[in-house]
């Protein structure tokens, strides 16, 4: 298919070549003149999926050459873009059914609110140790809710449902809940915005400044731009959080020029994001580029495992651009980097291992500006593949699975061992359903460090075959 696919890119570039000629331009440009050279030269460093949305949008309002290149363009659309089934499973990761309850918490106190004053004052007056208990039922709020007081190590300051599904925090403005106290845990609870325009519904929880050893599980949040966003606050950086197994998703694109990015963080370091399920971030004006997840703002020590991201679970070649997971995002404003300007990384010594990137209209893995990343034993499906960028991006990749291409560009370092680019229709039974079955099982490779477990939590031997499955 890969084959195919090429030898219908260049196909459509001749198809354009001849379009030129059609209008006078004269195709022997393309192959004679250095603008020519330079362009088939930056065909080798773009991916076809680039390539094929640039020449569309530059296509715009030239009706001759629309209607000349417009049938093979779209051709090959969808044998780059292909629609995925619908529905998709979620396979295990994201919101569980059952409820999720924090380790090794004493939880001294309960505190249990059946209407949104009573959440207020809970969350202003909760000492740690304390478990506030939200009672089933649909909570407006038209004001964000606040962390009052810390909590403790080993004693946090729970803010829970007693089970999944029972508990809806609607919010009706730009931010949800601001935690700015370290040692709180979200968890088990459902949070939904539901404002008229999409650009004043911004995050459902921002986690901000102190607020370091924060914790969201478990939890299933939807209709946002930044679901969850993390970042610094008057030289003080949220570090050390978990997000697991949290649902994030919209039930429509996003109407805003705002970064849509359901996981954005910005500066701090050592997060931990694991088991999570991110679809549906299209984002509708503005530059139209959107990410499922990222890291950056000279952050350090991330981790996303385990991960399931699906860029676009329908309408996967609806207009914009999409991105599956990120380290270093577009980049960062020098006054919100960690270090002040983001001098050496825009994030270092991250990890990207065991998950699962699908039906992006762009690359799975982005690797921008940042130093010292491993990306092991992920598998993309249906994206333009992984690419690093930027003179201070260094990654190693190793035994992953990749519908798509590999590239480095600006300058950027890409080390790549026991990578397997593949057909999808040929290695699984039914990848576009995130059906994982064998057809042809790749051979093992021995890596070190293996990661322990794979995208199921199943432990690996020393040899392990590539990709997020065992």
């Amino acid at each position: 298919m890969q084959q195919a696919n090429r030898f219908l890119f260049y196909a459509a570039v001749t198809v354009l070549a001849s379009a030129f000629a059609f209008t006078g331009l004269g195709a022997a440009w393309l192959y004679t003149s250095d603008a020519g050279t330079s362009l088939r030269r930056e065909l080798q460093q773009r991916t076809p999926n680039e390539w094929l949305r640039y020449t569309l949008r530059r296509l715009e309002g030239h009706n001759k050459l629309e209607f000349v290149a417009h049938p093979v363009l779209h051709t090959l659309q969808q044998r780059l873009e292909r629609e995925p089934p619908y529905p998709l499973p979620s396979l295990g990761k994201g919101q569980q059914a059952t409820a999720l309850h924090s380790l090794g918490n004493t939880a001294e106190r309960l505190i249990a609110v059946t209407d949104a004053q009573q959440l207020r004052e809970a969350m202003r007056q909760a000492d740690a140790g304390t478990r506030i208990q939200i009672a089933p039922g649909v909570y407006r709020l038209e004001r964000k809710l606040q962390t009052g007081r810390a909590g403790l190590p080993g004693q946090a300051i729970v803010l829970s449902a007693e089970a999944p599904g029972t508990v809806w925090l609607e919010f009706t403005q730009a931010e949800g809940i601001v935690v700015d106290k370290p040692h709180w845990t979200i968890e088990n609870l459902g949070m939904r915005g539901v404002c008229p325009r999409h650009d004043d519904c911004e995050h459902a929880l921002h986690v901000v400044g102190p607020a370091a050893f924060s914790v969201i599980r478990n939890n299933r949040l939807e209709d946002f731009n930044a679901h969850i966003k993390v970042n610094g606050l008057r030289g003080q950086w949220p570090d050390h959080g978990l997000l697991a197994f949290n649902t994030l998703t919209n039930s429509r694109a996003r109407e805003t020029a705002k970064p849509v990015v359901p996981f954005d963080l910005v500066g701090a370091n050592h997060w931990r994001v694991e088991d999570n399920h991110v679809s549906h971030f299209v984002k509708r004006h503005g530059n139209g580029v959107s990410y499922g997840m990222y890291m950056k703002g000279a952050s350090e020590g991330g981790r996303f495992e385990r991960n399931l991201v699906v860029c676009s679970p329908h309408g996967v070649s609806a207009p914009g651009v999409r991105v599956g997971l990120s380290f270093g995002g577009g980049g960062t404003g020098a006054s919100f980097c960690r270090d002040g300007r983001c001098a050496t990384h825009e994030h270092l010594n991250g990890h990207m291992v065991n998950n699962i990137v699908a039906h992006c209209n762009d690359t799975g893995i982005d690797i921008n500006q940042s130093t010292g990343v491993q990306v092991l034993h992920n598998t993309l499906i249906n994206t333009s593949g992984l690419a690093t960028r930027g003179s201070l991006a260094q990654a190693v990749a190793a035994s992953n699975l990749i519908e798509g291409r590999m590239v480095s560009r600006d300058g950027s370092a890409l080390v790549q061992e026991h990578n397997k680019m593949l057909d999808a229709d040929l290695v699984f039974t039914n990848a576009d359903a995130l059906e994982f079955k064998w057809r042809k099982e790749p051979s093992a490779y021995s890596i070190s460090p293996v990661p322990a477990n794979d995208f199921y939590g199943k432990a690996r031997s020393g040899s392990s075959v590539p990709g997020a499955t065992q």
